[in-house]
């Protein structure tokens, strides 16, 4: 039985000190706070015993559970102990303060010994002089390879390769093939498939591992080889990369450069890494917060929030100055102004309901000119029927919260005028950015909340003023 089977009932168990982890998956307190001890301290010995067994990924978790300073003292005293896949695995934020605190001889040591999609992944962020001097401190061959790879622009696929791979020649037979597999020293860790290549290193085709096992040691790999090779360019972006990987199922697929030249390849552990940024990209533009990460200070969010709450705070403004034409109407009843957030509200929840749906459809490229049309159709549609619905719900509880059956019609009519305008505009506004070339996670939410705050005020109140005969 289990400590918590054992426990009284109604008594929490107490998690074990010496797990990384509790009974929830969560870092566990007195494991971190056993570990903080130590380093603060100075307990070399203690530090290497307690993080040897961790894997890159909980050594990440660790590493962003620790203040500052302690994560750089940790890092110290691992030495050449400190697996840098690890940093691969946390905040950018953390993953700077990190490297500006280890001196070049150290970086370029731990770099040296990862693959080269995760070396660059950690070298790109660094400054040009710094990461200058980390590569000359760096073997030659794995030197030029990393330049090559950072050559290549900022979130392309080129950036992500590996350029650590098994290529042969088409006459080559399974036999030979499987004895330089067993001979060369200098092979990937893993790989799932092999690439055929002609002495340009132009790609001629690949085959899966699976099927290679499978064949016998006379046949000649251009016989076994498959020639409908998907591939792609190491220019492109990093997000086209994924896509091709969920349209084909891939575990890996080649990279090549502007000649056809086979340069690297990516695997799905990468892809993976890519869809999770690209997503976590596309949430945090839709709310106007950058490229914030919990780790960032105080005055780093600051930053990267205040943009665009000073442009809502525009567009805010521009929806009050619809208010202030109706200040005589508000005046004359007040129960107007009573009703407005409601008015508001519902338009803006409808608006973001349906500008979500469209981002999400553009960033997958799921909109061509046919659904366009419909999609378009389908929203107006969609911001008719919740109208209608709404605006008999409203009606009537207005009409008998405020006993004014007037009152009810009103607010009836403009809710179904503003889920209408919703739905239109939350469509519309990112399919008119996308077409501007501007990303239509960034400004959409500012520009559909305010064309329903404005459409609404002016329906409900415009309304009210003729039907009341208010001025």
């Amino acid at each position: 039985m289990t400590e918590e089977a054992n426990a009284p009932n109604g008594e929490e168990t107490r998690p074990d000190p010496n797990a990384l982890r509790d009974a929830d998956d969560n870092l566990n307190p007195l494991w971190i706070e056993r570990l903080r001890t130590h380093v603060n301290a100075g307990d070399a010995h203690d530090i290497i015993e307690m993080m040897a067994p961790l894997h890159a990924s909980d050594t990440g978790d660790v590493l962003e559970a620790l203040d500052a300073d302690e994560r750089v003292r940790l890092v110290r005293m691992l030495g050449d102990r400190f697996d840098f896949s690890a940093l691969t695995e946390v905040d950018d934020a953390v993953r700077s303060d990190i490297m500006e605190e280890l001196p070049n001889e150290h970086i370029a040591r731990g770099v040296s010994a990862l693959d080269s999609d995760d070396a660059v992944y950690i070298l790109e962020d660094i400054d040009v002089p710094a990461r200058e001097e980390i590569l000359a401190r760096m073997p030659a061959f794995e030197r030029l390879s990393l330049k090559r790879s950072l050559d290549f622009p900022e979130d392309s696929a080129g950036r992500r390769m590996q350029t650590d791979f098994i290529a042969i020649p088409p006459f080559w037979t399974v036999g030979q093939t499987i004895d330089y597999l067993r001979e060369e020293k200098d092979l990937p860790d893993e790989f799932f498939q092999i690439y055929v290549v002609d002495p340009s290193y132009n790609l001629l085709g690949t085959i899966p591992l699976d099927k290679f096992l499978r064949a016998k040691r006379q046949l000649r790999i251009e016989h076994i080889m498959n020639k409908n090779v998907i591939v792609v360019e190491a220019g492109e972006d990093q997000e086209h990369a994924a896509r091709v990987f969920e349209r084909y199922d891939l575990v890996e697929v080649a990279v090549v450069d502007d000649n056809k030249r086979l340069v690297g390849v990516l695997t799905i552990d990468d892809m993976v890494d890519v869809i999770h940024e690209e997503a976590s990209e596309d949430i945090k533009l839709l709310a106007g917060v950058g490229d914030e990460e919990i780790s960032d200070n105080v005055w780093g969010a600051v930053r990267s929030r205040s943009t665009w709450l000073v442009v809502n705070l525009i567009t805010a403004t521009l929806a009050s100055a619809v208010i202030g034409l109706f200040d005589a109407t508000i005046e004359q009843m007040v129960a107007l102004a009573v009703l407005l957030p409601m008015v508001a509200s519902m338009g803006g929840n409808a608006g973001t309901q349906t500008m979500t749906i469209t981002v999400r459809a553009i960033a997958m490229r799921e909109l061509d000119p046919h659904r366009i049309g419909r999609l378009i159709v389908r929203e107006m549609s969609v911001g008719l029927v919740n109208g209608v619905i709404f605006a008999v719900l409203i009606g009537l509880i207005t009409a008998v919260r405020f006993t004014s059956l007037s009152l009810g019609v009103v607010i009836g009519l403009a809710m179904i005028i503003n889920m209408v305008a919703a739905g239109t505009a939350g469509i519309l506004i990112p399919l008119a950015l996308n077409r501007l070339k501007i990303d239509p996670a960034i400004a959409s939410s500012v520009f559909v909340t305010t064309i329903t705050d404005v459409i609404g005020f002016f329906a409900f109140l415009g309304l009210a003023g003729l039907w009341f005969g208010l001025s």
